[in-house]
């Protein structure tokens, strides 16, 4: 292949790539494109949402604690008595009696972890919301202080006083 022919399939390469060339978005007519972020809001959680979740993971919590846990106990005396007696099935009966305990300690953590999750989240958004309403206005507060004018503009302000003559 010579030189020339190279640069020539090179130059129809480019021209077919060009006009098949299109964009990532759509037709604006269609209905596509981009929302403004005002016109359709920001997040929310409200807190009574949050106070719900939480008080259904922390009376989860309660029940698996009340109710859940009655047949450890028994389950374990089962398992040593048939275990004393010579029966293979008291270290079976063990076995499941602590995967129970196991996975039951495991799900009460993860209730406990939510309803304190929910909690502290709570509050940390208080917090945060406080700290951008007491931010906001003082910045309000600043720029107030901009728009009041107590000259004309382009004169002197009277309240630094007059210049000393003396002093120059």
């Amino acid at each position: 292949m010579a030189w020339d022919e190279w640069e020539q399939l090179k130059a129809e390469a480019a021209d077919r790539q060009s006009t098949h060339m299109q964009l990532n978005q759509l037709d604006p007519g269609d209905g596509g494109g981009y929302t403004q972020p005002s016109s359709y809001g920001d997040l929310k959680v409200e807190n009574a949402s949050l106070t719900k979740i939480g008080k259904s993971a922390h009376d989860l919590y309660n029940q698996l604690w009340d109710k859940a846990r009655v047949a450890v106990a028994p389950s374990d005396s089962a398992a040593s008595d048939l275990s004393k007696q010579g029966f293979d099935l008291g270290g079976g009966l063990q076995h499941v009696s602590n995967r129970w305990d196991e996975q039951l300690k495991s799900l009460m953590d993860a209730c406990a972890q939510i309803s304190n999750h929910l909690q502290v989240t709570k509050k940390l958004h208080a917090g945060d919301e406080n700290f951008i309403a007491r931010q906001m206005s003082s910045i309000d507060l600043l720029d107030s202080g901009f728009d009041e004018r107590v000259g004309q503009p382009g004169k002197e302000n009277p309240v630094y006083g007059t210049k000393d003559k003396k002093k120059e």
